[in-house]
């Protein structure tokens, strides 16, 4: 069940969010994927943020950034797609330190400069992971968190059986937000070349995250639900950092 958050890619005519920011935006307000499995998911990891400055790293509309800062987290966000930067400033404000930026180039922020960061259903996007990853280590405090969403690595191999699971491979999947449609391409990669990279970068694993959806999904969407006796489903696989 693959969906997305993040809009960062390696080739500008991927993944290009302005094409369809507000039919994404409008689809993923009420969606079981978005609303009622990956946004509480984040939450319930990222636990008590009172206080705590925050970086939502491809923020998208900012869905996620709203529900931290509801929480009383300080919050700061960037995303490649101008077209959803504002969308995001509609809905947290013009206060809010909201910048058009691209994760696979260096950050306009100080070193050091944030409590946590959030990376949701973004890296999956790119083949490299190296200077994301770098750059997000740099902005975080010592012992910092980061939290990162991306495709569940058994995801490719449960749609594409015959994709050797060990090869880091490049993979498209088309969608339908909102009656508009589109063509979002991935970056396959092992659970180990995730984990290995994340050690690379200086962080240290301390949560590898499996999460069924919100307890609301089973009235809201009980056919999608039905299909599922255990109550939990494979999409995305949700891991919390801590900055060495």
């Amino acid at each position: 069940m693959p969906a997305d958050h993040g809009s960062s890619a390696d080739v500008a005519l991927e993944n290009d969010y302005d094409l369809f920011a507000e039919a994404y935006t409008a689809e993923n307000e009420t969606s079981l994927i978005n609303a009622y499995y990956t946004r509480p998911a984040i939450v319930d990891l990222a636990g008590d943020v009172a206080g705590r400055r925050i970086l939502d790293a491809g923020c998208g509309a900012g869905p996620v950034s709203e529900a931290l800062r509801d929480r009383g987290a300080v919050v700061a966000g960037f995303d490649r797609s101008a077209k959803m930067v504002e969308l995001a400033r509609q809905r947290l404000g013009a206060d809010a330190d909201l910048r058009v930026a691209d994760i696979t180039a260096p950050l306009p922020y100080a070193d050091g400069a944030f409590d946590d960061a959030v990376a949701a259903l973004v890296l999956h996007y790119l083949e490299d992971w190296t200077a994301p990853l770098s750059e997000l280590r740099r902005v975080l405090k010592p012992g910092g968190r980061l939290i990162v969403v991306v495709n569940h690595p058994v995801l490719l191999k449960l749609i594409h059986r015959e994709t050797d699971y060990f090869t880091t491979a490049k993979w498209t999947d088309e969608y339908d937000f909102n009656g508009q449609k589109a063509v979002l391409t991935y970056w396959h990669r092992p659970l180990h070349a995730m984990t290995d990279a994340f050690t690379a970068a200086g962080f240290r694993t301390a949560v590898i995250s499996e999460p069924p959806p919100a307890p609301e999904a089973h009235d809201l969407f009980p056919e999608d639900m039905a299909r599922f006796p255990s109550g939990a489903f494979l999409s995305f696989i949700f891991f919390v950092l801590e900055a060495a």
